[in-house]
């Protein structure tokens, strides 16, 4: 289908909805819109930030996965204790790929769970005790970790325990840090209410620590949790602009890298969502300035390097040209090699975080178009910031439902989709071809001059395979599916 009218996009919406009731109707409808780059606020077309309906197979997490899964999990070299049962520190444990460097279970810890495993008698009796028992016996079998973290599920909030008493005193017995962070999975709309329970946690436990004296090119790396490496591309380059990474965090970080960060002089911030809270607060308290980078694709790798260098003097403002310079042949050689084979293909994207609009550019920059985006916990910000990158009239569509998100890409006919793990076997049974964009579908890094070789490689790889027009949806009669894939 070719790109659609603002009329055919509007009709699209309403003829999704009516399957819904007249209450759930009228809510959903406030979510879903067709783009206009000419409002300057969203909030005028698209809502955000609400509870989901119940019975709509809502795509979100919740506050624990936000501050456990996200902010406080790829920590290195503390350890995240899940305190309540076991499922959810399992289910948590090591699911975004957040590399990192160490030796796991001596002086770095991510990809372990630990957990208060709670049973009946710990709800009806209270779990302090077993939380007291629990952190000495890490403290014991790991006495190499640099501070613990008491991240609450849902029956810690329900009964009552008192996670600030026990971590209070544990912190002064062990004297290194040991937070609680209150971010029972009930709390809140979805994960972005975690973000900023870990975030709050931060500020009032890590930043206070900072004994160390900063230099002018000190910079830090926020809000990246280094998936498939992505940091680490990110990292390179600043480099070679010449600006001293004193931190980054949380992939790969530690906990001293925390401690220092109110000594930069710049906050360069990855995900939005996620960490806009704590730089916002260094800002008040510290006076460290912040600002968004975007480092997928060479078009907005090069206006981030520039914008970055815009902070320093001349010296690293003539580096970064220089970077520019290095890579530009090297970034036009990958674009030269898939831009043919990619060209005019369109993509439906619908994930976390910073993604469904960070990638926009870097799919653009290898000819491609993005003709739907939305948030599965997206702020009005957020979105604030995306219908600019979008076209005018493409589907922007919030906390979007299994339901919704599948008769969209029967009616658009996207080449490809990028969206997470709940949504990849469904369109991969239908023969579309499927990202994985949350972890990169266990590739990366997809950030940086390194990241974007990958991941043009990984798109040409993915929507080019033959095998997609050999697929028979399960569900569909053999007739229709071979008349489809004819017609492919």
């Amino acid at each position: 289908m070719a790109t659609m009218t603002r009329e055919e996009t509007e009709a699209l919406i309403q003829e999704v909805l009516e399957v819904y009731p007249e209450g759930a109707r009228a809510e959903r409808a406030k979510h879903l819109t067709a783009n206009d780059q000419d409002v300057d606020k969203s909030s005028k077309c698209v809502t955000s930030n609400r509870k989901s309906l119940p019975g709509t197979m809502t795509i979100r997490g919740c506050a624990y996965a936000g501050s456990k899964g996200v902010v406080w999990g790829p920590i290195k070299d503390m350890i995240h204790i899940s305190h309540g049962p076991v499922g959810c520190g399992q289910y948590s444990r090591a699911g975004r790929r957040n590399y990192y460097v160490g030796t796991t279970g001596v002086n770095t810890f991510g990809t372990m769970n630990f957990t208060s495993d709670f049973q009946e008698k710990d709800i009806v009796f209270g779990g302090d005790k077993k939380l007291t028992k629990l952190i000495e016996e890490v403290e014991t079998l790991f006495p190499l970790n640099k501070g613990i973290s008491v991240q609450s599920e849902c029956p810690i909030g329900l009964i009552g325990d008192d996670i600030e008493a026990v971590s209070k005193k544990a912190a002064a017995t062990l004297n290194k840090p040991v937070v609680p962070v209150r971010c029972e999975g009930f709390r809140g709309v979805s994960q972005s209410l975690g973000h900023h329970i870990a975030n709050d946690a931060i500020r009032d436990h890590m930043l206070d620590k900072n004994t160390r004296e900063g230099s002018p090119y000190d910079v830090a790396i926020i809000g990246d949790y280094n998936i498939g490496g992505d940091a680490w591309a990110t990292r390179t380059i600043l480099e070679e602009m010449g600006l001293n990474v004193v931190a980054q965090w949380s992939g790969d970080g530690t906990v001293e890298e925390m401690q220092n960060t109110p000594s930069v002089k710049l906050n360069l911030l990855h995900c939005y969502r996620s960490m806009n809270y704590i730089s916002r607060h260094m800002e008040e308290k510290f006076g460290i300035p912040w600002m968004e980078y975007n480092f997928f694709g060479p078009t907005k790798i090069e206006e981030s390097i520039r914008k970055i260098a815009a902070h320093f003097d001349e010296t690293v403002q003539a580096n970064a040209e220089k970077v520019i310079d290095k890579y530009k042949p090297l970034m036009q050689a990958i674009i030269d090699k898939y831009k043919p084979r990619l060209e005019g293909k369109k993509v439906m994207l619908y994930v976390g975080g910073l993604r469904p609009r960070h990638v926009i550019g870097a799919y653009e920059d290898l000819g491609m178009e993005v003709v739907g985006t939305g948030y599965e916990f997206g702020h009005n910000d957020d979105y604030d910031r995306t219908i600019k990158e979008m076209g005018n009239a493409t589907l922007i569509y919030d906390d979007v439902t299994g339901y919704e998100f599948e008769e969209f890409v029967k009616k658009v006919k996207p080449d490809m989709i990028g969206s997470g793990i709940k949504e990849k076997y469904i369109f991969q049974k239908m023969g579309i071809p499927f990202r994985q964009m949350h972890s990169w579908d266990y590739s990366g890094p997809y950030h940086g001059y390194d990241g974007f070789a990958i991941f043009a490689r990984d798109m040409d790889m993915t929507l080019n395979n033959p095998c997609w027009g050999k697929l028979k949806a399960p569900w569909k009669p053999s007739e229709e599916s071979d008349a489809e894939s004819a017609a492919a």
